[in-house]
């Protein structure tokens, strides 16, 4: 299918990035994985193509590149032809433009430039045991002590836990309002800043994944990110953005082990003749390539009022729920072409199938997703 948002030179710009992820990306996945974690190297050589950041200002180091289409191709090419482990998406476009957004131009200067590069890695730090989806049920706090912020809590599955070098936290800092967070950039060798061992995963083995913990993490008071107790509105300000950037990468996922399974029934032959010819596989697959299709339509216009300021908290939900929810079906589907060698990890599809079985839950719930797109709907129960 023609996606039409894309013109020649977003598709030279994606011809680059693919040669990148599989010259200096998938040859180590393998090795990434069984240690459980990305090399620094890989976000050095992302930055030495000009692939970190790139809406960061000139004046921070960055090409001032706007469009998120160029994000939208690094994170499908990484997802499909790279290591849908390395987050560069997360640090580039997620956690990034908190900085961007809300960091004064001090902090910019200060920050900015080596994320670029790749020299810092970033990690945002909003879950914790007894808050996942729910914000206001933050507990991590930071008191202000004068001259400084003390910051004490835990947060857990943090992504890019174990690289990061900068870690924005969600800290409360008025105890008596639900709302009352602030955001604090925490960075590494600060005392009292501590990290937990490198969580084991079903999917996603290479990425890094751990809990935080802060004990009596003395911030100095220019590492308040944004305006004090406007933490939360700050977050909120990012999801959609967050939810637009997931779904590319479930599609992606869907797409590659869509594309894998197409040439395995081709060559894997049953009673004498390929898979590809029973009447089953033809049809699941014709399934599979329709709702595919349908999802990329749905996510490309997503991405052009994104790139308009016009993508609402309820389509980027809508964006998010139905490409991780068809990112499970597919990938179970190709499994189940696959027959016993789909249960392998050694084959491509067990790998993204297992991948998958996240991508419904972080970011938000499906069932999140849900109430926030019932609500759009006029159906609240909070205003009866």
């Amino acid at each position: 299918m023609q996606r039409g948002i894309f013109d020649e030179e977003h598709e030279m710009f994606r011809d680059s990035v693919r040669a990148f992820m599989k010259n200096e990306i998938a040859p180590y996945q393998e090795q990434w994985s069984e240690r459980g974690i990305v090399d620094r190297d890989a976000f050095l050589k992302a930055g030495e193509m000009g692939l970190l950041c790139m809406w960061v200002p000139e004046e921070f180091g960055g090409i001032d590149m706007p469009d998120f289409r160029y994000e939208q191709i690094v994170m499908e090419e990484t997802t499909r032809f790279g290591d849908p482990g390395a987050f560069f998406t997360l640090h580039s476009r997620l956690v990034a433009p908190y900085i961007g957004n809300f960091g004064t131009d001090e902090q910019k200067a200060r920050w900015l430039p080596k994320c670029v590069t790749g020299e810092h890695i970033l990690a945002i730090a909003m879950t914790e045991p007894g808050a996942g989806s729910d914000l206001s049920a933050i507990r991590t706090k930071a008191e202000d002590k004068g001259d400084h912020y003390l910051l004490n809590g835990s947060k857990t599955f943090i992504s890019n836990g174990i690289l990061a070098d900068l870690v924005i936290v969600a800290a409360r800092t008025e105890p008596n309002s639900r709302h009352g967070l602030s955001l604090f950039v925490v960075e590494e060798g600060m005392e009292g800043f501590e990290r937990g061992s490198n969580m084991m995963k079903m999917g996603l083995k290479s990425q890094d994944t751990a809990e935080l913990f802060f004990n009596n993490v003395k911030l100095p008071r220019e590492n308040l990110l944004g305006e004090l107790n406007r933490g939360f509105y700050h977050l909120m300000h990012g999801l959609a953005e967050e939810r637009l950037i997931v779904a590319v990468g479930f599609l992606a996922n869907a797409e590659a082990a869509f594309d894998a399974t197409i040439e395995y029934v081709k060559d894997r032959k049953v009673f004498g003749k390929p898979v590809a010819e029973f009447q089953n596989t033809r049809f699941k697959l014709a399934e599979m390539r329709t709702e595919i299709d349908i999802a990329h339509a749905f996510v490309d216009r997503c991405v052009e009022e994104h790139n308009k300021g016009q993508l609402t908290a309820e389509d980027a939900s809508k964006a998010k729920l139905w490409t991780s929810e068809m990112e499970g079906r597919v990938t179970d589907e190709c499994v189940q072409l696959h027959g016993g060698n789909g249960f392998m990890m050694e084959y491509e599809v067990c790998r993204r199938h297992a991948s998958a079985r996240v991508s419904r839950i972080y970011a938000g719930t499906s069932e999140i997703m849900k109430e926030i797109i019932a609500r759009s709907l006029g159906l609240d129960p909070r205003k009866k």
